[in-house]
């Protein structure tokens, strides 16, 4: 009788009890917190396999240590003393043959795996074609044919992004047709050189801003086409931010999307940018995405449904925040709680005026940080303000068209899916994004990028 109880409780956790789980992207921002996450609510997981490449002289073994030494694991090592018995890094890379897996490692996570969550990606928004294509399409195939060696598979969750289809206003939660099949796309780029692809590039990225979203949108298709009869979904969430409650409010680890924005703007390097403050700034907290993720995998194993189901794991139709919000708050943020040698107080500014966006650039940025660079060779030190600058301009770019155009997506089957969880499920594994304080967010966010992304001291801020 007990049983049955705890399993109503938690219908998740006691799915989860027992199981054997291969994550790929386990090093990555997302994987991280979806991997402390799964040991933390469900810790009767039998063992974890990860995919780890060994990466600046550290083994995969190495890697995997440092992670879950670290402040984000805190909680998870109090909880789960056999932590890194639970976790097995396999060598392994999605961009060789076969994953990269020997023969033993391959039979073994074959044999004994029965949920995967691939989320290893290229996120870099202006990566060359062909890597990116190695790494988002070719790995995702890769992903599959592995799947389809495990004769007790149950789930495979594929992570997406909300912005493949971002040449459509409206994006529902269907796989959409690319404008090139991935086996012609695969193929081109097999025997094309370097030369000839990036003559091509913008020709076949067409309206998509990126070779990112473009090849994550073909990864879909060949993803569905390719897994027929398999228990697998899609989970797209949109521009992942940092944590909002677990299992710490505004951990985030790397520069990548808002973060360096914020980053940028909290030192006084950034002032203005071309954006819409009436637009919707579809930011999703990472902990609510990865606990999608996780409710993802259980539905599909345990429901069973006939077709490949979609997830737009979003904010902007739910519980809107516009970047004109998102500009206030950051402002009001870092003068109540400023960065450590700040250079200059924050002021962001999104414009939709091109000419006054870069008359500004010029006059706001460049031209001081020429001064400040003067300054520098003058006092016999290293100029580094222009070359900054340089880089910023380059990372701005290409958010720009993300924070000047707005998109409506659909949400039919998240809604759907809490639905069918138990009351404590929806609260345990919450992805819902009604339940997010946008100020409270943008306020933990900044804090967590000078605490753990430019390693600061904040224990003398208010």
């Amino acid at each position: 009788m007990s049983e049955d109880i705890e399993a109503q409780r938690s219908c998740i956790a006691n799915f989860y009890k027992g199981k054997t789980l291969f994550i790929t992207g386990v090093t990555g921002f997302m994987g991280k917190v979806l991997l402390e996450k799964l040991l933390r609510s469900c810790p009767d997981i039998h063992r974890v396999y990860t995919l780890v490449r060994p990466k600046k002289g550290q083994t995969p073994q190495e890697r995997i240590e440092s992670i879950i030494k670290s402040k984000l694991y805190d909680k998870v090592r109090e909880g789960v003393p056999d932590l890194s018995e639970r976790i097995v890094p396999v060598v392994g890379d999605v961009l060789e043959p076969n994953l990269g897996l020997s023969e033993e490692d391959e039979a073994r996570v074959a044999a004994e795996t029965q949920v995967v969550f691939h989320s290893a990606a290229t996120v870099k928004f202006d990566e060359e074609l062909r890597l990116s294509v190695r790494m988002n399409v070719i790995g995702v195939r890769r992903m599959v044919q592995l799947g389809r060696k495990m004769p007790n598979l149950e789930a495979l969750i594929h992570v997406s992004t909300a912005y493949a289809n971002c040449d459509k206003e409206q994006v529902k939660e269907v796989v959409y047709d690319p404008p090139l099949h991935p086996s012609k796309l695969i193929d081109a780029v097999e025997w094309m050189d370097k030369d000839a692809i990036s003559a091509l590039t913008s020709k076949l990225i067409g309206s998509r801003p990126n070779t990112y979203t473009y090849t994550k949108a073909v990864a879909e298709y060949l993803f569905v086409e390719e897994s027929k009869g398999m228990p697998v979904a899609i989970v797209r969430p949109s521009i992942v931010g940092a944590s909002w409650e677990e299992p710490l409010p505004g951990w985030v680890d790397n520069l990548n999307g808002p973060t360096g924005l914020l980053a940028a703007i909290g030192k006084g390097l950034l002032f203005i940018m071309h954006g819409n403050v009436y637009c919707t700034a579809d930011v999703i907290p990472v902990d609510i995405a990865t606990n999608a993720m996780i409710a993802v995998a259980w539905y599909t194993a345990v429901e069973k449904p006939s077709e490949t189901l979609v997830y737009n794991c979003t904010s902007g139709q739910i519980n809107r925040l516009t970047w004109g919000m998102f500009q206030d708050y950051l402002k009001e943020n870092f003068l109540n709680n400023p960065c450590h040698k700040m250079l200059r107080v924050p002021n962001p500014r999104f414009t939709l005026n091109m000419f006054w966006r870069d008359t500004m650039w010029v006059f706001d940025q460049l031209i001081p940080a020429y001064v400040m660079d003067f300054w520098l060779r003058i006092t016999g030190k290293k100029p580094m303000f222009v070359r900054m600058q340089d880089r910023l301009s380059k990372a701005v770019t290409t958010l720009e068209f993300f924070t000047s155009n707005e998109w409506r997506f659909h949400n039919d089957n998240i809604f759907m899916l809490m639905s069918k969880m138990t009351e404590e499920d929806r609260h345990e594994f919450c992805f819902d994004p009604r339940s997010i304080d946008w100020k409270k967010y943008i306020f933990n966010y900044c804090l967590g990028v000078q605490q753990y992304v430019l390693k600061e001291d904040i224990s003398e801020l208010p």
